[in-house]
C-alpha cells in the first residue's frame, strides 16, 4: 500500500488537492482511501457527504473517512486511559468535560497515526491518501512518533521496577494512584505500535509527503520551512502543488497587481525546489466540490504523471569519511542558521531550528566520536565529528 500525506498553511486548499488525487487514482483502477486527520473535518464537505470514523464508499474503488479522535479513544489503550481518567477525577465527578479532556494535547495526533497504521496493516486498499491538518498542527502529527519512541527508551526501562517499590508509599501518602501492570503492558503495546509506526513512516519507498502552497509570497515561506522541518525528521518529500494561480486573463483592473506577486511566487518555487516535480492548479470557475469536478481537477494537477507513484526520493543524511573522522551531512534546505542550534550528549545529538527541535542516536560509527566543529553552507548541515 502507498501512504500518501497532503500539507500546507491554512487555507490553501490541501483537503480538496488530497481529494483529487484519490479520485484521478481511483479512476486509474486502483482501489483507494482518502481519510481526514484534521480536527476541523472539511473532506465530507469536498464530496459533499457525511463522512464518519468508517470508511464510506463515494464511487466504484474510491472511500472516504474522516477520524474522530474520541471515538478512536473509546475503543483504543482502556487501562492507559483509566488511569489517567482516575488521576483527573480523584476530586471530582467524572462527566462529559473528563471524557473530552482524555484526549490530552498531542493525542489526537497519535491516535491518527494509529489508525494509519492500521489501515496500513489491513491492506484492504492499494493507496491511502490522507488530508492533513495545517503545517504546525502536521508536525506534531510527524514527529510525535520519533519523539514518543526517544521517550519511552529514556524512561521506560525503569519505571516497572520503581512503581512497584514506591507504590505504598506513594498511594499512602500521596493519595495518588501507581499505574498497574496493565496499564504498563499498554504502554508497551502502545510503544511497539508506535516503533513500527516509525519505521514505515521513514519507508521512502511506502511513504511520501506533498507539500500544498499558493503563490503568495508569505505561504512559500511556509512551504520552505515545513519543507526544512521535514527534512530533519528524515520524511521525503516527492511533489509541490501550487493551488489558487490567477488565470493570465484574469490580471487585469484590480487584480493587475497580483501578476508581478504571482510570477515571482511560482519563480522561486521553481528554483527553491529544483529536482521535486512541482504541479500547478489555476482557479476554478467553480468550486472544488464533489465528485466529478474533483476527478477533472485530479487529471488537471497531474496530467500524465501516476500520482501514485514516488515521484521523487532525497538521501537526508549521509555520513563521509574524511582524513580525520567522519562527516554528517544533512539536507535542510531553507534554514536561517542564525534558528539553528546543535548539541550533543554521549551518543546522542539535538539539532534546533526554532521552535522545532529533534533529538536522535547517533549512527554507530559516529557514536565513539565528538563533535569537532559544524557549519551550514548550501541548504546543508554538515558536523564533523572526530
Amino acid at each position: 500500500m502507498r501512504i500518501i500525506l497532503y500539507t500546507g498553511k491554512g487555507g490553501v486548499g490541501k483537503t480538496s488537492v488530497a481529494a483529487a488525487t484519490a479520485c484521478k487514482i481511483a479512476n486509474d483502477g486502483k482501489r483507494v482511501l482518502v481519510v481526514s486527520t484534521d480536527q476541523a473535518h472539511s473532506l465530507g464537505d469536498s464530496f459533499n457527504m457525511k463522512l464518519s470514523n468508517d470508511p464510506l464508499e463515494i464511487v466504484n474503488n474510491l472511500y472516504a473517512m474522516e477520524i474522530d479522535s474520541v471515538l478512536e479513544n473509546e475503543n483504543a489503550w482502556v487501562n492507559i486511559k483509566s488511569y489517567i481518567e482516575k488521576l483527573m477525577t480523584l476530586k471530582s465527578d467524572k462527566s462529559i468535560e473528563t471524557e473530552e479532556l482524555l484526549v490530552f494535547p498531542g493525542f489526537e495526533e497519535l491516535l491518527a497515526l494509529i489508525k494509519i497504521k492500521d489501515i496500513y496493516d489491513e491492506g484492504k486498499y492499494d493507496v491511502l491518501i490522507v488530508d492533513c491538518a495545517p503545517t504546525g498542527e502536521t508536525m506534531s502529527l510527524l514527529k510525535f512518533p520519533d519523539l514518543f519512541k526517544w521517550w519511552m527508551e529514556k524512561i521506560f526501562p525503569i519505571k516497572r521496577k520503581g512503581a512497584k517499590l514506591v507504590k505504598p508509599i506513594v498511594e499512602a501518602t500521596m493519595k495518588i494512584p501507581v499505574p498497574t501492570d496493565d496499564t504498563f503492558n499498554d504502554i508497551e503495546k502502545l510503544y511497539s505500535k508506535i516503533d513500527e509506526l516509525h519505521r514505515l513512516m521513514l519507508n521512502k519507498d511506502t511513504v511520501s509527503i506533498r507539500i500544498v502552497t499558493t503563490p503568495e509570497k508569505i505561504v512559500v515561506k511556509e512551504a520552505k520551512r515545513s519543507f526544512a522541518y521535514l527534512h530533519l525528521f528524515d520524511y521525503n518529500v516527492d511533489g509541490i502543488i501550487i493551488n489558487k494561480i490567477f488565470p493570465e486573463e484574469s490580471l487585469r483592473g484590480y487584480f493587475e497587481g497580483w501578476r508581478n506577486i504571482q510570477k515571482e511566487s511560482i519563480n522561486d518555487i521553481n528554483d527553491s525546489f529544483k529536482g521535486i516535480p512541482v504541479f500547478k492548479l489555476e482557479l476554478m470557475t467553480d468550486e472544488l466540490r464533489k465528485y466529478k469536478t474533483l476527478q477533472k481537477v485530479g487529471e488537471i494537477i497531474y496530467g500524465e504523471v501516476n500520482p501514485e507513484n514516488v515521484l521523487f526520493q532525497d538521501k537526508i543524511f549521509t555520513i563521509e569519511k574524511r582524513e580525520k573522522g567522519y562527516n554528517l551531512a544533512i539536507n535542510m534546505p531553507f534554514v536561517d542558521k542564525r534558528e539553528l542550534s546543535l548539541s550533543q550528549k554521549g551518543d546522542e545529538i539535538t539539532i534546533s531550528i526554532k521552535n522545532e527541535r529533534r533529538s536522535f542516536i547517533l549512527p554507530t560509527k559516529l557514536q565513539s566520536k565528538e563533535i569537532i566543529d559544524a557549519k551550514y553552507t548550501e541548504g546543508k548541515l554538515n558536523i564533523h565529528f572526530i
